[in-house]
Parts: C-alpha cells; sequence; structure tokens
C-alpha cells in the first residue's frame, strides 16, 4: 500500500507542533512562541486502513512570501522545490480557532497552492470556552475544503481527524480569492461562519496590563529569572548530594573489588572522577529547563521579547533576538538555527555573533563547581541562597556582556535604521504536564547520552594521556607531571599564567572545546591522578580545588568561561548558518574577550587579596 506524505503547515503558535506529536508520537519540543520550529521535523502513523502515513512538521510562517530562512523552508516543500523532498500529497492546514482572523489569511494562501487540503482547527476546547461558536459546515462550504476540529493537546483531541485523513484524498479546492483583498475575504468568511464575542480573551487582557506594563512588568521579569537561579542552587541540593554519595559509594566498592591497578585507575579515577563529576549536575540542569519549558508553554515568552525590545534595540538587536538568545541559555545550537526567524540579516548576524555569550546549560556545571568551592552556602537577608545569588549575577554578567558586543557591532557599523517588531501575542495557556514531561526527559537523555558518549569518551582518552607513558623509577612528585597531558599542560602553562590558570586547568580547556561539561570531568582526572596520596584521590573535586587554588584563579576562571567559545559544534553551527568569515571573527573576538576579561579579573582579585 503507497505511504501518504502530508506536510503540516500552520502560523506559529497555532498548536501544529503540539498536533504533529499527538499524530506520530513523535517526542519533539512543543513551545507557544514563534520559531521554535526552525527545520522540518518527520515523524510517522498507520491509519485504520494499514496506510503508513508520513508527517512532515514544518516551520511556522505567517505567509508563502518567504522573508526569512524558515519561512523558505516551509514554501520550497509546499512547492515541490525542496531537494530530496517530492510535491506533498496532502496538505494539513492548523489553525488556532480563537485567532481564525489572523489564522484564515495564510489558509486562504496556502489554499491557492491548488494541493488537495484539510484543515484542522485546533483548540477548539478553549473557542469553545470564550464563546466562539464555529458553523464547520459553512465554514467548508465558504473555503471548499475539509475542516475538522481537533484538541492536539487532549487524548483523543485529534481521533476526528485521523479517521479523516483514512479516507480518500480530498479534492483539489476551486479557485477562490483570485486577485481579491485576502483581509475581506476573511472577514466575509467570519461573518458568515463564526460568531465571536470577543477578538481576545478576557484574562488575557487583565494579565496583560499588568504583565506588560512598562514598570511592573520588567519587575516581575527580573523576579521570575531571580526565582529561576535561586531555584537552580536551591532545589537541587538534596538530588546532588544522593548522587555525589551513590558515585563515591560505587568508587568504594571498586576499589574493595579490584587490586591495585590500571583497571583500577582506569574505573576510579578515569570513568568514575570524571563521568561522576559531570552527572551530578543534571538536578540543576533539568531545574533551569523546567522553568524554560513552562515559560514557553504558558505563552509568556513573546511578552517577555516585547518589554525587552526598547532595551535591545538601543543595543543593535530587536526583541525577536530575545527568543533566540533565551534559547541559547539552554543550548547555543537551537538558539543559532532558532535566528532563521529574523528577517532583517544583519540583526540575524548580530544575534548570532552574541548567542554564545549566554550562559548555556553546558557551562551551568563548571559555574556551580567553582561556586560551590569558593562561594559559603549561607542565607542572605534571611530568604537568599548565597550561591544562587553568585549564578544570577554570572547570568546577568553574560547577558550585559551579549549587549554590550551588540552595541559595539552596531557603532563599528554605523547602523542608525530603525527596526519594527512585529509580534503575535498567543493566549496565554496552562503548560501542559504531559509536554513538560517529555521535554525534561528528553534533556535528560540528551544529557546522559552526552556523558555516556563524547563526555566518557574524551575522560577515558584523558585518563590514557594521564597515565602513560610511566614515570621513571627515580620519579619524585606525581606520576602524572611525566605523561603526555603533564608535558602538555605544563608546556601551555606559561601561555595561560598571566591569567591565574595551572597546568590542570591548561588540560582540562583542550577536552572542553568539545564539550564544556567535559572541563569538569577532565578536572576530576587530573586531580585524582595528581593526587599525593589515596585518600586525596578519593575526595570529591570541590574541596580539592578549594584546597589548591587562589580564589583569583576560580574568579578568572568563571570569567573565561563567560566568555570563551562554546563547544566546536556551536562554531560548526554557525558555519553552517553564515560563513566562514563570521565563523573566524566569532571564535577571535571570544578568544580575545575571555583572555582580557581574565586577566583583568584575575589581577584586580590578585591585588585586592
Amino acid at each position: 500500500m503507497t505511504a501518504l506524505n502530508i506536510a503540516l503547515v500552520g502560523n506559529p503558535n497555532c498548536g501544529k507542533t503540539a498536533l504533529f506529536n499527538r499524530l506520530t508520537g513523535s517526542r519533539q519540543k512543543v513551545a507557544n512562541y514563534a520559531g521554535v520550529t526552525v527545520e522540518r521535523k518527520e515523524g510517522r502513523f498507520t491509519d485504520a486502513q494499514g496506510r503508513v502515513v508520513r508527517v512532515l512538521d514544518l516551520p511556522g510562517t505567517y505567509s508563502l512570501a518567504a522573508t526569512s530562512p524558515d519561512e523558505a523552508i516551509t514554501r520550497d516543500v509546499c512547492l515541490g522545490r525542496m531537494r530530496g523532498e517530492t510535491t506533498p500529497d496532502l496538505l494539513l492546514c492548523v489553525a488556532d480557532a480563537t485567532n481564525l482572523r489572523l489564522h484564515l489569511r495564510f489558509v486562504l494562501e496556502v489554499r491557492q497552492l491548488g494541493l488537495p487540503m484539510v484543515l484542522a482547527l485546533n483548540c477548539a476546547d478553549l473557542a469553545e470556552k470564550r464563546g466562539i461558536r464555529i458553523d464547520v459546515r459553512k465554514l467548508e462550504a465558504a473555503l471548499g475544503l475539509p475542516v475538522v476540529q481537533t484538541i492536539a493537546v487532549q487524548s483523543g483531541g485529534t481521533q476526528a481527524l485521523v479517521q479523516r485523513l483514512s479516507a480518500a484524498l480530498p479534492a483539489v479546492p476551486k479557485a477562490l480569492a483570485e486577485g481579491s483583498d485576502l483581509h475581506a475575504v476573511v472577514n466575509s468568511i467570519l461573518d458568515e461562519a463564526v460568531t465571536m464575542p470577543r477578538r481576545t480573551a478576557a484574562i488575557d487582557d487583565q494579565l496583560d496590563r499588568v504583565l506588560l506594563h512598562p514598570v511592573a512588568g520588567l519587575a516581575i521579569l527580573a523576579a521570575v529569572m531571580f526565582l529561576i537561579f535561586q531555584a537552580v542552587f536551591s532545589w537541587a541540593e538534596p538530588m546532588m548530594g544522593g548522587i555525589e554519595s551513590l558515585v563515591a559509594l560505587m568508587g568504594e566498592g571498586v576499589t574493595a573489588a579490584l587490586p591495585a591497578g590500571l583497571l583500577q585507575s582506569l574505573l576510579v579515577d578515569g570513568i568514575l572522577a570524571g563521568v561522576g563529576g559531570v552527572i551530578v549536575f543534571l538536578p540543576q540542569i533539568l531545574i533551569l529547563f523546567l522553568f524554560i519549558l513552562a515559560l514557553e508553554e504558558s505563552g509568556y515568552l513573546p511578552r517577555a521579547a516585547f518589554l525587552l525590545d526598547r532595551f535591545m534595540v538601543g543595543a543593535g538587536l530587536t526583541g525577536r533576538s530575545f527568543i533566540p538568545l533565551l534559547s541559547s541559555f539552554a543550548c547555543a545550537i537551537p538558539g543559532i538555527m532558532a535566528t532563521r526567524t529574523i528577517q532583517d540579516p544583519r540583526d540575524r548576524i548580530a544575534t548570532i555573533l552574541v548567542a554564545p555569550l549566554m550562559t548555556c546549560s553546558a557551562r551551568l556545571p563548571i559555574y556551580a563547581l567553582l561556586i560551590g568551592a569558593f562561594i559559603p552556602a549561607q542565607t542572605v537577608w534571611g530568604v537568599f541562597n548565597l550561591q544562587g545569588l553568585v549564578l544570577f549575577s554570572l547570568y546577568v554578567f553574560g547577558i550585559v556582556s551579549a549587549l554590550a558586543v551588540a552595541y559595539a557591532m552596531k557603532w563599528w557599523r554605523k547602523d542608525k535604521t530603525e527596526h519594527t517588531l512585529l509580534l503575535e501575542l498567543p493566549s496565554y495557556r496552562l503548560p501542559n504536564a504531559r509536554d513538560l514531561a517529555l521535554g525534561l526527559w528528553e534533556r535528560a537523555a540528551i544529557f546522559i547520552k552526552r556523558v555516556g558518549g563524547i563526555i566518557l569518551s574524551l575522560t577515558i582518552i584523558l585518563w590514557a594521556l594521564s597515565s602513560f607513558p610511566a614515570p621513571p623509577p627515580d620519579a619524585i612528585g606525581p606520576a602524572i607531571d611525566y605523561s603526555l597531558a603533564g608535558r602538555i599542560g605544563h608546556w601551555m602553562e606559561p601561555l595561560f599564567a598571566p591569567i591565574g590558570f595551572n597546568w590542570q586547568i591548561c588540560i582540562a580547556l583542550i577536552p572542553g572545546l568539545a564539550a564544556r561539561e567535559v572541563a569538569v570531568s577532565a578536572l576530576a582526572t587530573v586531580y585524582a591522578l595528581s593526587a599525593a596520596s589515596d585518600e586525596l584521590a578519593s575526595d570529591l573535586l570541590s574541596p580539592i580545588i578549594a584546597a589548591q587554588w587562589g580564589l583569583p584563579t576560580a574568579l578568572s576562571l568563571l570569567a573565561w568561561y563567560v566568555f570563551a567559545p562554546q563547544c566546536l559544534s556551536t562554531l560548526a553551527t554557525i558555519r553552517r548558518e553564515t560563513s566562514w568569515r563570521i565563523t573566524l571573527i566569532a571564535t577571535g573576538y571570544l578568544f580575545g574577550l575571555a583572555y582580557a576579561a581574565s586577566f583583568i579579573t584575575y589581577r584586580i582579585a590578585v591585588a585586592l587579596a
């Protein structure tokens, strides 16, 4: 039986990706803001006739007249221009039933392509609660195509759609609206088929009066961000303690079970010290993602972009840059890809260049390690966690640095043009527990996969470099000093000595280019192998570096990771999205800022010590 190829299209914020997840079971990120799906996604399901249905989830777009790279993807697939893709057998156009005045214009535009088409009216339950009455038969007659109501976030909410897709393909729609004003046609259809008591929900208006207030709104946004970083330390501490105890217990078990030698050293000093030093930060990363996913699904993020637009315009960006930059707090790679929604090429390049300055989740293990080692776990003003305050300040420092760099780029190119921000503000929604759980599961799986893949591999390689060649019989001092890694670290030390880095840190910087988290596992491995006694080797990393480093070195390393280029995958993404010239500029200025910031930080800290 021939497979059916369906292309899923629609405006941003229509619930298209949620519908895709419900149809295919695909565990893909669902977010309530424009631009989250920056590339097409594919899924499959089997209909009632046993036919395989292939579904492409295309980027959300307001028009087929593409003005940004993500809109071009949707246009090219629908028109059969995408290399490696055939023209879809059916277009499944998704529209938000609570916002048909905006979404029906795109439906009419897609209809003019002349392909078999079905319209899914999503969020049908929300429309009913708001008193919006849709006469589906009249709407079908006016549009000349099948219309099905769906509730993508509800189990069974797509059953009617699946039944319709199992039937024969609908006829190609006849020409409608050719040469007419689409807005006028939409108004005519709404007058005939839809009863709408008001354009926006009353609760949305009430919340927006507070959350979009120029003073109260900014204060609430600052409070939300502050709460997030307090929670990262305060809520995660019990879970982190449990993981630390488990890793220590496993190390003791291996030590007791195996005789001293290379195998014991590999398992205890290499794998457990390295991987265990990173996996302990999983609770903090998941708490951070829990807040980000909840804010995405609630509809709050576009409003935050609106609030921050005037500040970002002054720095040479726009409010549209906010969502890609916020995505970069999780990882710069999807953040850079999300810049495809930015229409102005100069704004897009500027956003890509400053995205690596956002404090990604891979930096969190490094920050948490240094903060835990050098900042006391005490309460400030009877309410706030001091370690959480320091973490919050590091995130703020990254944001301020990004704005400063963007302003410098705007001044350099002498850009005085005005950029208007046009954003759709979706209705507020309670985050769906299923989607939050799936999102957190995805993030945990990605993190554990990195730990079990690249981090484990690099840890074993670093252990080998740190263990061989063996020291001579008359050696004095730790064996690692005579290894390849020790020699490389001592060779690099003069270059980094002015910013306070010792040779152990120099070693950790190299594998840290592959993945930031590896820097922590590298330090754990190096210090375990360079320990002067078995007792020191079995201790956790934080007390070791607290005893051997000075505060100026720790502050210098923190400053380094605020600016230093992220992993090589980030640079590869910049190259794929731009050019070699932009990639080299990004690499050069980030390394230069990192060294300069570390040098200034270290020298000031030494002078004040």
